[in-house]
């Protein structure tokens, strides 16, 4: 980059603004990768995603980056989500260095060693003897890391080569640019004396005045005809309100692999063989041998471990965790008995009582935690062995058995940072995640037992110092089976959509769909870059298809869902770049000529020359609206009305005014007093005031005109 090369020649190297150690251990990870599989490599023969004023955007860059994006995130976002935040990244780059060239902005040597300074003071490597920061040991350091490339060396406990320091160079020089630039930006905001004047008096001069409303609805709908030409004078007067981008429509059928009923009946076949005994032959004893069921099976666990979807659960649970469907009916088993086979959530399941009691649903525990070297989330200064560790816990229960008055004085011997900050005291409920012995043991003993308890933390003094309402809970084993389409099913679904596919085309694929009883789904303004459609979710092989320039309006092509089925899809509608189409925008303008047409109609009705007169006309109030202004032009009671406000302060007093179409119907009104403020001697505090407004809006501000008038070519939907 032209910028990294003028500082390089300078002398000393850049380096990002730090905030923190994470930001060097992230740039490195990301430093190199491999360019993510989305991609083909002799797919294209374009070797940009974008071109960006003129300044191009590097295709392997921008995937390699979008791809470590993905492995840091681990599958939380998709491809498509990841790209989109690494190109908004990206895109203000190029948008703000093509500005920088424009304005000959560049990072100088002073300014790279006053950053440097600013944000590596607390890098111990770089302190000089006299504790400030010393520039020959960072020129030393990065000297010694070219010399090692692609070797790395240790950085305040992080891993640094010099592919990934040149990295740094580039955002420090990037960052610096970027903070300059939009300085300049904010030294140029000012604001004139008539600014400060205008708001001013926008605000303090008011009007009240009397006003009838006329809603449009006085006229019904069916009386009101539209024409196209209408709609489309309409858009070409407000097209700012309704252009769009390049979009497309399609029209689908999804074809579910759902299980059939044979399905069905051949899961409830295995379930009863798993819950009876089974007696086989064994050739080995010469003698048939039985198998105990879910029924008589002494060993639970074991049995659902091996045999069952859903494993066991070895707890207990409250009615409330079970559903409502089933809840009663389970907790009146007796001990062994079972309950189904019943469905639920896709599962075929049987269900057997273990064992019941009754229990608190919360417990409130104060607790003293002695941990030991190797326990969990012992700190790196725990020493103790598990034997001390276990002699420190005893010794500390022997005092508090004898005077528990002590308990906070001992409290300073506990490694739970957290309980300590509330004398010790934990409450939770029964169905809170808590280390199992903890939680047995405050559940299952009295108000004011107290014992040592080992958890996988360490040693727990514990105290129970009260204990919420004892219910019922159950221990169950839920056996249960998936009920899934069979290979016999998969076959037909695929039958029966390849005979759609074949079927339709572009002129009976709604009344074919309709004849055989399928739903036609629609998905609407589809963005090039989008992947998500109604219905089916993910399916961004669907949104490139209806991109790609062979495919047609009326074009039909079948697609195999990821989570099994399959969707006919039509390309319903091309809509290009510009002005909404009038089918478009039709639902969104329709209302607003109506109301235009409306209010021209009830004002041609009016016969009356004064508020009281209309009024009694159309049945409607006369209302009042007292100091009212131009820059909250709200009328009490309606709404947001600035043509009805902005007449009334115009208006001569005492004069009823002509028909105004508003928001939100026809006004007339009449003014009754305006009082025009006489304005200030100094307007310096509104002017401060709106600086500031203005300076807090300069980055998004500036940034998304420039963004408004860049010229960019997107190349993005060729890879993704």
């Amino acid at each position: 980059m032209a910028v990294l090369g003028k500082i390089r020649s300078l002398g000393p190297v850049a380096l990002i603004s730090v905030i923190g150690l994470a930001l060097f251990a992230f740039v490195f990870s990301t430093g190199s990768g491999t360019v993510t599989d989305v991609f083909k490599a002799d797919e294209f023969n374009q070797s940009r995603v974008a071109i960006v004023n003129g300044i191009e955007m590097d295709r392997t860059d921008f995937m390699n980056t979008v791809d470590n994006i993905e492995k840091q995130n681990r599958g939380s976002r998709s491809s498509i989500q990841a790209m989109n935040s690494v190109w908004d990244t990206e895109l203000k780059k190029l948008i703000l260095q093509s500005e920088y060239e424009k304005l000959g902005l560049s990072v100088e040597r002073e300014m790279m060693r006053d950053l440097l300074r600013n944000n590596l003071l607390a890098f111990e490597d770089f302190t000089g003897e006299d504790g400030g920061f010393d520039e020959m040991k960072l020129n030393q350091f990065i000297s010694n890391l070219k010399e090692i490339s692609p070797e790395t060396m240790e950085l305040q406990g992080s891993l640094v080569n010099y592919a990934s320091w040149n990295k740094f160079e580039e955002n420090i020089a990037s960052f610096g640019l970027e903070e300059t630039y939009y300085q300049l930006v904010s030294a140029g905001l000012n604001t004139a004396l008539f600014e400060g004047e205008e708001d001013y008096l926008m605000s303090n001069n008011v009007v009240d005045f009397k006003y009838i409303k006329i809603p449009f609805n006085t006229i019904p709908d069916s009386l009101i005809k539209v024409k196209k030409s209408d709609v489309v004078s309409y858009l070409s007067k407000n097209k700012k309100d309704f252009s769009s981008d390049e979009t497309r429509d399609l029209i689908f059928v999804r074809f579910e692999e759902l299980p059939s009923k044979l399905d069905e009946e051949e899961t409830s076949l295995l379930m009863n063989d798993l819950i009876n005994d089974k007696t086989e032959y064994d050739n080995s004893s010469d003698k048939s041998i039985t198998y105990a069921g879910f029924k008589n099976t002494t060993n639970t666990k074991e049995f659902l471990d091996n045999n069952s979807a859903i494993k066991f659960f070895d707890s207990y649970v409250f009615k409330s965790s079970l559903s409502a469907d089933i809840s009663d009916k389970i907790f009146s088993l007796k001990k062994g008995e079972l309950y189904g086979p019943y469905s639920e959530n896709g599962f075929l399941k049987t269900t057997k009582l273990i064992d019941s009691k009754f229990l608190p649903d919360s417990s409130k525990v104060r607790h003293i935690l002695i941990p030991y070297f190797g326990a969990v989330r012992s700190a790196p200064d725990v020493v103790k062995s598990k034997e001390e560790a276990k002699s420190t816990a005893d010794s500390i229960f022997k005092v508090l058995k004898r005077n528990r008055n002590k308990f906070d004085s001992l409290l300073e011997l506990s490694s739970d940072l957290v309980s300590n900050q509330n004398n010790g005291e934990i409450e939770f409920a029964y169905v809170d995640g808590f280390a199992p012995e903890f939680k047995d043991f405050s559940f299952e003993n009295n108000i004011g037992s107290m014992s040592v308890v080992e958890t996988d933390f360490g040693f727990h003094v514990i105290e129970i110092l009260s204990q919420g309402k004892k219910q019922k809970v159950v221990k169950v084993g839920n056996l249960a089976l998936k009920i899934e389409p069979s290979e016999r099913t998969r076959d037909s679904i695929y039958n029966v959509a390849s005979k759609f596919e074949i079927a339709v085309d572009e002129n009976n694929f709604r009344n074919y769909a309709r004849e055989n009883n399928y739903n036609v789904s629609s998905a609407n303004n589809i963005g090039k870059l989008d992947e998500t459609l109604p219905l089916v979710g993910k399916q961004r092989n669907i949104v490139r298809w209806a991109y790609e320039d062979d495919t047609n309006n009326g074009d039909i092509k079948r697609f195999s869902l990821q989570d099994g089925g399959y969707v006919i899809a039509m390309l319903s509608s091309v809509n290009e770049n510009g002005m909404m189409s009038y089918e478009k925008s039709s639902s969104a303008v329709l209302p607003r000529v109506k109301n235009k047409i409306k209010g021209e109609k009830i004002a041609a009705m009016v016969k009356a020359s004064n508020l009281d007169e209309i009024a009694s006309e159309f049945n409607v109030d006369v209302q009042t609206s007292l100091s009212v202004n131009m820059k909250s032009p709200v009328i009490s009671g309606v709404g947001n009305e600035p043509a009805v406000v902005g007449y009334a302060m115009g208006i001569s007093k005492d004069v009823t005014s002509k028909a105004i179409i508003g928001n939100t119907g026809v006004f007339y009104i009449y003014v009754t007093d305006r009082r025009i403020s006489s304005g200030l001697q100094n307007y310096s505090n509104i002017i401060n005031v709106i600086n500031a407004t203005r300076s807090g809006n300069v980055r998004a501000g500036s940034f998304n005109a420039l963004k408004d008038e860049a010229e960019i070519e997107d190349f993005r939907s060729m890879f993704y």
